[in-house]
């Protein structure tokens, strides 16, 4: 990812949805409440909101309470001509500044004053962002030198302490112990 040094972590946007519409609208603040997710939003809670989780099996923990997106994947994908605003690949928190996709699991994020999420893992787009623009899916996955794929559509996590996060929030970044274990699908 291409992120500039002398940006500082923030909070680009944050947005919810109380349906289980593929985009989320965007919010002047959310409210992360622990161990569940965002306040409101469809995907809240202790065991899986996901459609295609519950059908699975509905008692699983729910380790995607919220999704987070950097902006510098919708810069890229706004250039390539996409038009892309927050909250259309229904993220939660949009963030600048923060290399999302290198984090390890369990990495714990400091947002605002109060709130810290706890790093699960990627993001595994589906299908719903093909149907939502034509071309989305091959472009948030990618192949690196050695042909493993890349899935560049998030991260998730689950808020181990609650509180609001608004947009121009800072992003603190506390490391898990080592070693590190690189993020995996959830």
């Amino acid at each position: 990812m291409n992120l500039t040094p002398s940006v500082p972590a923030r909070v680009a946007s944050v947005a919810a949805s109380s349906t289980h519409s593929f985009s989320k609208q965007p919010l002047s603040a959310v409210r992360l409440l622990a161990g569940l997710g965002v306040q409101g939003d469809t995907h809240a809670g202790h065991t899986v909101q996901h459609r295609s989780r519950v059908a699975a099996d509905p008692t699983q923990p729910n380790l995607r309470q919220v999704h987070l997106i950097h902006a510098e994947l919708l810069d890229e994908l706004n250039a390539a001509g996409f038009g892309l605003h927050p909250g259309d690949l229904g993220e939660n928190l949009l963030t600048r500044g923060v290399d999302l996709l290198g984090l390890a699991v369990g990495t714990r994020l400091h947002v605002g004053a109060e709130a810290v999420i706890e790093v699960t893992g990627l993001r595994n787009p589906c299908s719903q962002i093909e149907a939502f623009r034509p071309g989305l899916l091959a472009a948030v996955l990618g192949r690196d030198e050695a042909g493993n794929l890349i899935r560049k559509a998030g991260i998730m996590g689950v808020v181990a302490v609650g509180g609001e996060v608004k947009r121009g929030d800072s992003v603190q970044i506390e490391w898990p112990p080592l070693p590190h274990k690189a993020l995996e699908r959830v």
